[in-house]
């Protein structure tokens, strides 16, 4: 990977600057993000982490994504793109963060929405993401690196699969898709921003819904206000969906952080953050209405 200083070297817009000023940016578990301030102008300088592949993600994809998203204006202005290291620098936008009880606020509810609405109306983007391949192949590469999985992960994919044949039997229409709608992706600027487009790609739309609901720890009503905002009503089809696709939600997360934990050199409790996703998807597998959304989900959305 490179070092900052060498990525900066690297981007033509820096040229030249006399002075060059960086603030490292708090969170993320898997890249670094660097506030770079030049000629007062502010930027962000993304260095990727290690062994992305094995986590999905093609860093290619991620770029032409964000200038996607930036086009329609979600995503922050790219500015620069480091190949073949794939680092990626973006405009820094002056906003704010909005915690988790102020994203369930019914106006940001409906902003929401209207944002991903946008996101899935964009045209078409490179790479495609299936959560079930996607589960399959972090499961495949957990053992591959010898990590040893908790006990029950054979019946949580056999699990799966009921899901994926019970979505298949009237399959929603590949769109372009975030599908990694954590708090932190979002700032608010008078508009919603969405930022980290890696795991970005032609999919599911339930998978975005389902994902940044089981994030933001949205209640019944506040999902079907969702529901509602996006597609103009709540039906059996509709919800159904977004039940199992928040179930897969988590199986993803879970199988992210087993597979984190064997292959990141991150000071993080890659391991506990699994758990928790787990805990939660056994819950909502053992959900009594289970059985009715799977009969449910091959309806109309």
């Amino acid at each position: 990977m490179l070092s900052v200083e060498e990525a900066i070297a690297r981007v033509p817009q820096f040229a030249g600057a006399k002075e060059v000023k960086t603030v490292r940016l708090p969170g993320g578990i898997t890249n670094e993000n660097v506030r770079v301030i030049v000629r007062g102008e502010s930027y962000v300088l993304r260095l990727p982490g290690a062994n992305a592949e094995l986590l999905g993600i093609n860093r290619e994809h991620e770029y032409a994504a964000t200038l996607a998203a930036a086009s329609v204006g979600i995503a922050p202005e790219v500015v620069h793109f480091i190949r073949p290291e794939g680092c990626l620098v973006t405009r820094f936008i002056e906003s704010r963060a909005l915690s988790l009880e102020e994203m369930r606020a019914p106006g940001n509810i409906l902003r929401i929405a209207g944002t991903l609405r946008r996101i899935h109306s964009m045209g078409p983007i490179p790479g495609v993401f299936s959560v079930f391949r996607t589960v399959r192949s972090y499961t495949e590469f957990t053992r591959r690196y010898g990590v040893s999985l908790p006990s029950g992960v054979s019946e949580l994919v056999e699990r799966m699969a009921e899901i994926e044949a019970a979505l298949l039997k009237n399959p929603s229409p590949d769109r372009p898709c975030h599908n990694d709608l954590l708090n932190g992706n979002f700032l608010d600027d008078g508009n919603i921003r969405v930022l980290d487009w890696e795991y970005s790609g032609m999919g599911d739309i339930f998978f975005d819904l389902a994902n940044f609901c089981v994030n933001h720890g949205l209640a019944d009503e506040e999902e079907a206000r969702l529901l509602r905002a996006y597609f103009g009503s709540v039906t059996a089809g509709n919800r159904a969906r977004l039940e199992l696709m928040k179930i897969m939600s988590d199986f993803r997360e879970a199988m992210w952080g087993m597979l984190q934990s064997g292959i990141s050199a991150l000071e993080f409790d890659f391991l506990g953050y699994a758990q928790r996703h787990f805990a939660r998807m056994r819950k909502n597998l053992n959900d009594p209405l289970y059985t009715q959304f799977l009969g449910e989900a091959g309806g109309n959305a």
